[in-house]
């Protein structure tokens, strides 16, 4: 390659990278399931009046109950020696307690407004969304190494976040008593008094102890000494001073506010008693050790028994019914040779109600996609104007250090997983004003 031509090809891709930066500057853990390109999400009303919805019907099995995927188990409940299964249920303010202290209840990043499209919310360890979802998004999952559809719909939808979130939980419960310990063995470990859920809520952020990076263990020196000032859950108190699971017990009792109003009912449930000689000999630090026998507790008193939902929106209100459509299936790209970066926009369509999903993915490595996936407004959702309201907006950039000649073709796959399970295939056509030598190396014509 000759010097004038590493210089052009350095100029051509510094302008595609300039020009698909991360949002923000921000960059983070390489493995996730969209690196480096982050995918759009809708993020709902201030008063997450949208998200408590969603997660009343998840905490009943009545959000996704036919996709076992992001369905609600049934629940094992009874003594370690004697486990039965049980209807599906998680005490709804609970998980909005977990939201909370996960992400402050928003799916997308914080700089977006509430009631419009932007950023999705990616953690450093890639946590993703309402729930802060980790498993099974830290690597591509999909065909050909691409992200799959159940990660795109877990990035970008409040709804299946919410659902995958509450499921995530519910496998923890039911995890116990082969790898985690009991709560409640005087109650028949019911999941319907929120006590019981404290082993559970521990495990939801890593069932960990004393020499772990982060200990979630209450005795664990670390914390100081027990009885110690209950999290209050308004930002004013180091997170970092309290174990996992009594920041979420603090956040149950100490809901925050917006427009003056709780944006959740209050439950104040009671924490494990360390100065009770049972309960201190079951959660010490010398007591920890797998597969944790001796750490069955009684139900913390006193105990909070959690009513269903009274009244719940049904799947169709809450997810609506999204119909995907493309303004595009043919695009033809030119590149020139002044360092430009050369690109086309398709614009996604939700012709139906609520928020749809929808993923781009492609095997043409001169394509780069961006953002990879994202969402689209239907029309009964409040989205204020920006470049993601109502439409998606999917930018196709060329990579001319990538081509393989001057003139080529690559295929773009654009789908909706709740869109109606329709995919385009989008066909680009490229034309460079240079010649090409070798495959990833760019000349100049003469």
């Amino acid at each position: 390659m000759t010097r004038r031509t590493r210089i052009l090809a350095a100029l051509l891709l510094a302008a595609v990278l300039a020009a698909l930066g991360a949002p923000g500057g921000e960059r983070h853990a390489a493995a996730c399931a969209f690196d480096p390109w982050r995918p759009d999400a809708y993020e709902g009303d201030q008063q997450r009046a949208r998200y408590n919805a969603a997660i009343e019907a998840a905490s009943v099995n009545r959000l996704l109950p036919s996709d076992s995927f992001f369905a609600l188990p049934a629940i094992e409940r009874g003594p370690r020696t004697a486990r039965s299964q049980g209807a599906p249920f998680i005490p709804s303010t609970l998980l909005k307690a977990i939201a909370w202290v996960e992400s402050t209840m928003t799916q997308a990043a914080r700089a977006v407004s509430f009631d419009s499209v932007g950023p999705a919310q990616i953690s450093f360890d890639c946590g993703h969304g309402i729930m802060q979802v980790t498993t099974g998004m830290t690597t591509p999952l999909g065909a050909d190494g691409t992200p799959s559809a159940r990660q795109a719909s877990i990035a970008t939808h409040y709804a299946y976040n919410i659902a995958r979130g509450a499921q995530i939980l519910a496998e923890k419960w039911n995890a116990a008593p082969e790898q985690i310990p009991v709560a409640g063995i005087d109650t028949a470990s019911d999941p319907a008094i929120v006590e019981n859920w404290y082993f559970a809520t521990w495990a939801y952020n890593g069932f960990t102890g004393p020499g772990s990076s982060i200990s979630n263990h209450p005795a664990d020196p670390q914390f100081g000494s027990w009885p110690r000032p209950a999290y209050t859950c308004d930002g004013t108190q180091a997170r970092n001073r309290y174990p996992y699971q009594e920041l979420v017990w603090g956040c149950m009792a100490r809901p925050d506010q917006r427009n003056g109003q709780l944006l959740w009912q209050p439950l104040a449930a009671t924490l494990p008693n360390l100065t009770n000689a049972v309960v201190a000999r079951a959660l010490s630090v010398a007591n920890w050790t797998y597969p944790y026998t001796g750490m069955d507790i009684p139900t913390p008193q006193p105990a909070h028994l959690a009513q269903p939902p009274v009244s719940l929106q049904s799947p169709a209100q809450l997810l609506g019914t999204p119909v995907f459509q493309a303004s595009a299936q043919r695009l033809t790209i030119n590149v020139n040779a002044t360092g430009a970066a050369s690109k086309a926009t398709v614009r996604i369509h939700n012709a139906g109600t609520g928020v749809m999903t929808w993923i781009a993915t492609t095997t043409d490595r001169f394509l780069v996609l961006s953002p990879p996936a994202g969402v689209a407004a239907g029309s009964d959702l409040r989205c204020t104007a920006s470049d993601g309201c109502p439409d998606g907006s999917l930018v196709i950039t060329v990579n001319p250090v990538l081509l393989p000649a001057s003139r080529a073709s690559g295929v773009i796959h654009l789908s909706s997983p709740n869109g109606g399970g329709q995919q385009v295939d989008i066909i680009v056509e490229v034309s460079a004003e240079f010649s090409i030598g070798a495959p990833g190396t760019s000349r100049t014509t003469p």
